[in-house]
């Protein structure tokens, strides 16, 4: 499926409006995503008082260790995320969003209403591997 060529060098106001919303969405949804998984591992952190004993103890400690790298993780990938929205929302404002860092073509749209962080075309992208 080939999207329809696109000639322009930059979107409208009322299409970055568009993103610009989008954005917005997706940074809300991220920030409390990643405040979420700190709250979670402060938990973990202030947790470690209990008596249990044995293997029981070992395998709950396994899992823990477990659980909290694998919020930690997350909350490094939201981290990055929200990082990489804002730069998007900044690229909005300075009038150089959608554009691809690579190849200087626009983005399609439904390559930004999906990825709205993107700064590279499929092509730019197939191009780095």
């Amino acid at each position: 499926m080939n999207a329809p060529k696109d000639d322009r060098t930059h979107y409208s106001k009322e299409e970055l409006k568009e993103f610009e919303a989008i954005i917005t969405d997706k940074l809300e949804l991220a920030r409390k995503q990643f405040q979420f998984a700190k709250d979670v591992l402060n938990r973990k952190n202030d947790e470690g008082t209990d008596n249990t004993t044995g293997n029981i103890k070992m395998l709950e400690d396994g899992a823990d260790v477990l659980e909290k790298e694998s919020f930690s993780s997350f909350a490094a990938r939201q981290q990055k995320f929200i990082l990489q929205l804002e730069n998007a929302h900044a690229r909005i404002k300075n009038g150089t969003y959608g554009i691809c860092i690579v190849t200087g073509k626009l983005i399609p749209k439904e390559r930004l209403k999906l990825v709205p962080h993107t700064q590279h075309t499929i092509e730019a992208k197939e191009q780095r591997k």
